[in-house]
């Protein structure tokens, strides 16, 4: 008797996606799976290919792409500090701009220490012999014009470090780590601490020392802005000798930079006036109305009238794109992916708003041959409810970035199964491990994997695995997402 003919991989492959898609216990749930070859033009599997989703972080793939195409992998954002007054004798009669365009670096994430770029700002200053300033630190130039969060965010999260603001200055990614240390005995007052800058955000706290049985705190706490004032609220207990935590998005994060200036002026031995940055109370969540010069005030966001003359006294870099697109895609940082948008943008039609940007990033899509009704861009980061990909989408944008002279440092970029970022801890111990790079996505009713693997016998393949809607635990999604990449990182297609 013949022995029976091999399972082509391929038959295999399907019949086994099928079968997990349709579990009963995604009868609610919308699937969208497209996995190619693309260098031997060869679909291995496609469901809802063309289908819009909800893609979550996914929508970083995009910006990402786009952003190494448009601006390059050596692109560096630029921070002009000028003075606007004279100097004489060391002493600058008048206002230090600070003219930021978007600069993410400035982050302990990024640089170990938020603190270092503005110390060194604070010693290129000194270089040019400034000991004194008489007038304020203010922000000139208002590159990013539009609201400082995205279209269509969740209202809900705008307090938390993964939905803080944008703005042409950014400080720690936006956000602020408040420590509440309780006294020694239940009823004296809790110790508070701000960082990576002492006095920005102002706290009011009113959390005290307390347990309950167990020792426990009896109210854990919480923080929220008073609106009228501007000040941090602080409120709830902390156990005797405990400690507890909140990471709070700063409510105008041009302000934060300039405090921590400020503070790196001071340490250098600069002298500043008692009060040299007042907030702007800048509207985080509607368009600036900063359009026109007008003369300075106190915590005014904009510089005086260009009569008045702005006299430019050094500039700094950050790091190049290639370093910065690692802690933007490991990770999945928000803030950086918001601020790549707006500056496509800034560099390309000279307005740097989100609008600008992804009209950039849509005539990029469109020129890499993605069908106008495959995509709705509404943010960089994903974070919006309005955002949809298809998976056709995200597999063209993968396949294309594979032809860029920078694909490499993209893929090295992308969090490695088993290995570090987003899916450090997941696909460990199997034939994806070390072999998937890939980009995660996940918001309520939306999980997403795209991205890359290599089969057992070298062949490259380029996936994206979307599902929204689910009524199951969201585990259950990773899991299937998983297996499929594992099936494809051990499976032979043999000769092409």
């Amino acid at each position: 008797m013949a022995p029976p003919a091999p399972v082509d991989p391929r038959v295999a492959l399907r019949a086994g996606i099928d079968s997990m898609l349709g579990d009963p216990r995604f009868r609610s749930a919308f699937w969208g799976v497209l996995i190619v070859d693309p260098a031997h033009n060869d679909t291995l599997y496609s469901r809802n290919a063309d289908k819009l989703f909800l893609p979550a972080s996914n929508m970083k793939v995009v910006t990402a792409s786009v952003a190494l195409a448009q601006l390059g992998p050596d692109f560096r954002f630029r921070t002009t500090f000028a003075a606007l007054g004279r100097i004489r004798d060391g002493v600058l009669h008048g206002d230090l701009v600070v003219i930021g365009r978007g600069d993410p670096t400035v982050s302990d994430h990024m640089m170990q220490d938020a603190m270092l770029p503005l110390r060194a700002a604070a010693e290129s200053l000194a270089a040019h012999g400034i000991h004194r300033i008489t007038g304020h630190i203010v922000s000139g130039d208002d590159a990013f014009p539009d609201a400082n969060i995205g279209y269509g965010w969740d209202w809900d999260d705008l307090s938390e470090p993964y939905a803080a603001g944008v703005d042409e200055l950014m400080f720690n990614e936006g956000y602020a780590t408040v420590t509440l240390r309780g006294a020694a005995h239940s009823g004296g007052a809790a110790h508070v601490t701000t960082t990576p800058i002492a006095d920005y955000p102002v706290i009011r706290s009113h959390v005290a020392t307390a347990t309950i049985a167990g020792g426990s705190a009896a109210v854990a706490p919480t923080a929220v802005f008073d609106a009228a004032h501007g000040d941090l609220v602080v409120n709830g207990t902390v156990a005797p000798g405990d400690t507890a935590t909140l990471l709070v998005a700063f409510r105008d994060p041009a302000t934060a930079y300039l405090y921590g200036l400020a503070g790196a002026l001071r340490a250098r031995g600069i002298t500043l006036r008692p009060q040299p940055v007042i907030p702007t109370d800048d509207a985080t969540l509607f368009p600036s109305s900063r359009a026109m010069p007008v003369t300075t005030s106190p915590g005014s966001r904009t510089v005086p009238a260009a009569a008045e003359r702005r006299d430019t006294l050094f500039a700094m870099f950050s790091p190049p794109l290639r370093e910065i697109l690692p802690a933007l895609l490991k990770p999945s940082q928000n803030q950086i992916a918001e601020i790549l948008l707006k500056t496509l943008g800034l560099e390309k039609t000279g307005v740097g708003s989100a609008d600008s940007g992804r009209r950039v990033v849509a005539s990029q899509l469109t020129a890499w041959g993605v069908p106008p009704d495959q995509f709705v861009i509404r943010d960089g980061s994903g974070l919006s409810r309005h955002d949809y990909l298809s998976p056709g989408t995200l597999v063209r944008t993968l396949s294309t970035v594979e032809h860029d002279s920078a694909y490499q440092l993209f893929y090295d970029a992308l969090p490695i199964a088993g290995i570090d970022g987003t899916i450090s801890d997941r696909m460990r111990g199997t034939a994806a491990a070390g072999n998937v790079h890939a980009k995660t996505g996940f918001v309520d009713r939306a999980r997403s994997l795209s991205g890359y693997v290599t089969t057992t016998d070298g062949v490259g393949l380029v996936f994206s695995f979307l599902c929204n809607n689910w009524t199951t635990p969201v585990h259950d999604v990773e899991h299937v997402q998983d297996e499929i990449a594992e099936r494809l990182a051990s499976m032979t297609l043999g000769a092409r």
